[in-house]
């Protein structure tokens, strides 16, 4: 089964889930950017609860810009801001200590675009949970025809889409949440709750959270 995804940043573990269910991935680069989409936003299990971080990105509403070509803005110290709410969010989970040194360059170093930006964290984040398959390749144009045996997910995994209206292959596999007596399990946040709380049993989340996806 071949999977089209859209670029996302720190996506949830639905999207990673497609990772161990499928033989092709490919990454759209050529679809116009949408605001309040993974694209540039995740959203982390906090002391609070959910809490959103949005990547803050060169864009007018009223203009049509393909997402390999939007600009992150340099204002707001977005970075700097992140990191914290990463490092509060985690900093008690049991394997935040083992995975930072992993995810503190991407939040000090400038990026200028952020399709590059999402892409170099999700190819550190698929090393880091131990997953070299499926064949992972970009989009040479956007596509709108589809084969049975290609699923098109680019607009199924959404931050204001119900997965399980949307998107039932994926089951999510409840796993431990540092804040899970005070919130109960939330589901569906982004991969780094799961790397940070799980480890290296954060593949054996994912294989079960995708277990429904045909091939």
């Amino acid at each position: 089964m071949d999977i089209y995804l859209s670029s996302a940043y720190l996506a949830p573990v639905q999207y990673y889930a497609k990772f161990v269910n499928s033989n092709r991935i490919f990454i759209e680069q050529n679809d116009n950017y949408v605001k309040q989409t993974y694209r540039n936003r995740c959203i982390i299990m906090a002391a609070n609860g959910p809490m959103p971080l949005s990547v803050p990105v060169v864009h007018s509403s009223l203009d049509k810009i393909a997402m390999k070509d939007i600009r992150i803005a340099e204002h707001g110290n977005w970075q700097h801001i992140h990191w914290n709410a990463i490092i509060s969010a985690y900093n008690s989970t049991p394997f935040f200590e083992y995975y930072q040194d992993d995810f503190y360059p991407f939040y000090h170093k400038k990026y200028s675009f952020l399709f590059d930006f999402n892409e170099e964290l999700r190819i550190m984040i698929l090393k880091l949970l131990n997953i070299d398959s499926p064949i992972v390749a970009y989009t040479s144009e956007y596509k709108m025809d589809f084969a049975a045996s290609e699923i098109d997910l680019r607009e199924v995994i959404h931050p204001k889409k119900d997965w399980k209206i949307v998107d039932s292959a994926f089951k999510p596999e409840p796993y431990y949440q540092v804040f899970d007596q005070k919130f109960g399990f939330k589901d569906n946040m982004s991969i780094i709750d799961l790397l940070f709380n799980m480890g290296n049993d954060s593949l054996i989340v994912l294989n079960k959270s995708g277990r429904c996806t045909e091939s």
